[in-house]
């Protein structure tokens, strides 16, 4: 445990790349297996479920640190964040623990949950004793479902690369699937994915054997680099197929052993999410893998539904006819990148294509045929007449074009080792709209107001109100974010929490990618990825956008579709 609380605090203390690589490489030389197990775990995305609600955390650490309420919760507005707040109010630990990670998750950690309020407050101080200030702000992040660690996937992968002396995409090929919560993670599974490369052909990033429990593995998806530049700079068109950038849930089918499996790129399991995809699936001959995207659509439509349609399918713990019924789900199939249990990856993107395209035609006139569409290229003369395709994204349900070399083959990640893929994606949805709540960061930001609510006007009945629409907390340098950190603390009204309401004075143009009616908003309106454009210093308040402009959107899309 003191080792990876040792890491963890270095890696949220520094932004350099270099240093966490370093640090991430000198724990896992030096951690056992079983504790690099739950490290990589960790580290890689996966999440601990809450194990303590955060008002019992509150309750049990106030008193044992001696502190009215008033000075825990003065603390906390301080610190901003209340794992660390606790790390610093409790008093200095009495004794020294020596267990490691994994014998602090699996006989400590994953037996709080569901204990009774006496059980938690009698096993909670005592592990905090045993604890120093690192080691106690780690564990209660644990414990408390706030887990998070400023490193990205693929810096673990190469620490992971350089501990086993192997390429760095044979690691990235066995982390697929590795934070699936149904397989926890033990020092067999590590041993596993930092074992030497195999000899032969499948040294490089297909292993010819699997284990059993990774049967049903997909490979890493391959991920498009955002296009900047002027398309004409990527040379002849003719190199290049083009494709609608679809807004739904990227997953890949895998049909191995008469079994099916569907993953989306988070590397989630959902195959129970998806009867439908699971019944295409069905349909596929033994060892094969195909790379698409998830999209609500109904039969028959000349567009698919908006991404929220999706959501249901997800978030619903049953899947009901009715659920069934007002979001269904078809898979869009992009690339092959297994047929006959042979990895296709290392092909021109080209021959895939011709596999896929086969793969439609051989399904066609069979209920498989309605599960699946084949993501159909676009053809244009020049960059120009594509570029005209593009302006109509919005009318055709899409978020731009997609860009893919001929000859590229299938990478891992965003790589442009394999060659290059694009996205082409058109401008996003803009309106100017009004800061009016600010809530404290994470991280190394727990110390400012860097997550914030937008408001819009609305002119109903001719009186002017501000309604929020959007929370945003990405688009600013840090410079700016202190400076907006700076107004906030001047023009806070009232305080909830960590939340504060502030006097409308600023004004941000926000950008999203899509906008649909909700009756569970306040506006009456859901935006989907909001963020911050610019800070419009240029716009005074009575400037900014109305309620009505963003319900426009939504009025123009039913329109042109």
């Amino acid at each position: 445990m003191k080792r990876f609380a040792t890491l963890y605090t270095a890696l949220d203390a520094t932004t350099s790349t270099r240093d966490k690589l370093d640090a991430l490489i000198t724990y896992f030389h030096a951690a056992p297996p079983e504790d690099a197990a739950w490290a990589s775990y960790f580290l890689a995305g996966g999440k601990p479920r809450q194990a303590v609600p955060t008002r019992l955390l509150t309750e049990i650490a106030r008193p044992r640190a001696g502190l009215p309420e008033w000075l825990f919760d003065e603390s906390y507005q301080a610190v901003g964040d209340l794992a660390e707040t606790i790390a610093h109010v409790l008093p200095p630990a009495a004794r020294t623990s020596e267990l490691g990670l994994t014998q602090w998750i699996e006989e400590r950690i994953l037996t709080l949950r569901g204990a009774s309020p006496e059980v938690l407050r009698e096993r909670l101080i005592a592990y905090w004793d045993e604890l120093d200030w690192s080691g106690r702000f780690l564990f209660t992040k644990l414990i408390g479902g706030g887990f998070r660690v400023g490193v990205a996937r693929q810096l673990v992968v190469r620490a992971l690369a350089d501990v086993a002396g192997v390429d760095h995409k044979l690691i990235a090929q066995r982390m697929v699937g590795w934070t699936d919560s149904s397989q926890p993670p033990d020092a067999a599974r590590y041993l596993r994915l930092i074992a030497p490369a195999p000899s032969g052909d499948a040294a490089d990033t297909h292993e010819a054997v699997r284990h059993e429990s990774e049967l049903g593995l997909p490979y890493p998806f391959f991920l498009a680099h955002p296009l900047q530049a002027d398309p004409a700079t990527l040379g002849d068109p003719a190199s290049w197929f083009a494709e609608w950038k679809w807004d739904g849930i990227r997953a890949q089918v895998v049909k191995r052993e008469g079994r099916v499996w569907v993953w989306s790129r988070g590397e989630d399991l959902i195959t129970d999410r998806f009867p439908e995809v699971v019944a295409l699936g069905e349909a596929l001959a033994d060892g094969s893998v195909i790379d698409g995207e998830i999209l609500a659509w109904e039969p028959g439509a000349p567009a698919p539904l908006p991404f929220a349609r999706l959501q249901p399918r997800i978030t619903r713990k049953s899947l009901t006819k009715r659920v069934l019924a007002e979001s269904p789900a078809t898979f869009l199939a992009y690339d092959m990148l297994e047929a006959n249990g042979n990895d296709l990856r290392m092909q021109p993107l080209h021959a895939r294509r011709a596999r896929l395209d086969a793969l439609g035609a051989s399904l066609a006139g069979t209920l498989a045929s309605d599960l699946l569409r084949v993501s159909p290229l676009v053809e244009a003369r020049d960059w120009s007449a594509l570029a005209a395709l593009r302006d109509e994204s919005r009318a055709r349900g899409v978020e731009g074009l997609m860009l893919k070399e001929r000859d590229s083959a299938y990478g891992v990640g965003r790589t442009k080792a394999s060659g290059t893929w694009w996205k082409w994606k058109i401008d996003p949805y803009a309106v100017d709209a009004v800061l009016i709540y600010a809530q404290r960061g994470h991280g190394r930001r727990a110390s400012l107001y860097t997550d914030f609510t937008f408001a819009v006007w609305d002119e109903a009945d001719g009186v002017r109100t501000l309604v929020p629409f959007a929370k945003a907390y990405s688009g600013l340098t840090d410079e700016e974010m202190r400076e907006v950190d700076a107004v906030v603390r001047k023009t806070t009204i009232e305080k909830f929490g960590p939340v504060r309401s502030v006097t409308p004075t600023l004004v941000f143009e926000i950008g999203f990618e899509g906008i649909q009616a909700s009756p569970r908003h306040k506006s009456g309106v859901a935006v989907r990825f909001p963020r911050m454009l610019r800070w419009r210093t240029d716009k005074h308040i009575d400037d900014a956008d109305t309620l009505a402009m963003l319900k426009g959107f939504i009025d123009e899309r039913e329109r042109v579709s």
